[in-house]
């Protein structure tokens, strides 16, 4: 499985139509919510994504929410209970260290993933609030 760090201007009309594609199915399908997906941020952001022939099963994005701080979105991955988000989320962190430099990532997480980020040393900053009818809450992690 092949990893991959681009801003928006590089990546080929084949990866945006599989990471949107994947977007779609576990965003919109899987966790059945319907909402407006492409918000322009796609533009301005550093896309990290796994590839296994030439599909993508496994994605975030992240952009300046201000001058030191990078917010990650859209974490997912098609491949449930394999470890792959655990890996995604290492190499995103890494990726975005290296490409942004941030002193800090921002992250509104849902809740029922709120161990998941933990494990990577995020630590939740807000109380629960609704996004799209799904319970999240903000969290952030120091570099």
């Amino acid at each position: 499985m092949k990893v991959t760090a681009k801003f928006f201007n590089e990546l080929t009309t084949k990866e945006l139509y599989e990471i949107l594609k994947a977007r779609a199915e576990i965003f919109v399908v899987e966790q059945n919510c319907v909402y407006q997906d492409l918000d322009d941020r796609d533009y301005e952001s550093l896309h990290v994504f796994f590839e296994e022939d030439v599909k993508v099963t496994a994605y975030l994005r992240a952009f300046y929410r201000d001058d030191s701080v990078v917010q990650i979105g859209r974490v997912l991955t098609l491949q449930h209970g394999t470890g792959l988000g655990g890996k995604l989320l290492k190499e995103g962190i890494a990726q975005v260290k290296e490409k942004m430099n941030p002193r800090q990532l921002y992250i509104e997480a849902q809740c029922y993933a709120i161990e998941y980020y933990e494990r990577e040393g995020f630590k939740v900053c807000s109380e629960e609030f609704l996004e799209d009818g799904i319970p999240h809450v903000q969290m952030t992690l120091d570099l």
